[in-house]
């Protein structure tokens, strides 16, 4: 996992930061875009990263795939999200060296103002 930040964590605590981001992983993955504020995308993105990094490397490590898929199953719990990160994702960024997500600013959300962005996966012919 990407190293922690300094200063005030998103939520209540490291261990609230640390599931949130796991979920909003497991929704990026689902549904391959989110939309959240942009602390959260910004907070979400070298996660995401990371755990397409370990799908990608399960390509060529058949053998060490089992031990690759636990560790990303500490961070989502989903199995069936964990498979398509194995099984689709990471098939489709086997060439590509990084950069695997983008972050679009929406502007500011309508209740309270807060910047929204939306997070999305980026697809095979761009970049």
């Amino acid at each position: 996992m990407p190293r922690p930040r300094r200063g005030p964590r998103l939520g209540s605590g490291p261990a609230h930061e640390r599931l949130m981001l796991g979920g909003l992983a497991a929704q990026l993955f689902t549904h391959e875009k989110v939309r959240t504020t942009e602390a959260k995308a910004k907070a979400l993105r070298p996660l995401a990263e990371h755990l397409i990094t370990f799908a990608k490397r399960a390509q060529g490590e058949d053998a060490n795939s089992v031990h690759l898929r636990r560790q990303v199953l500490r961070t989502i719990p989903d199995r069936d999200v964990v498979h398509k990160l194995f099984s689709e994702i990471g098939p489709r960024y086997e060439e590509r060296e990084g950069g695997y997500t983008r972050i679009l600013k929406l502007g500011q959300r309508k209740g309270d103002g807060a910047p929204m962005a939306i997070i999305e996966l980026l697809g095979e012919d761009e970049g």
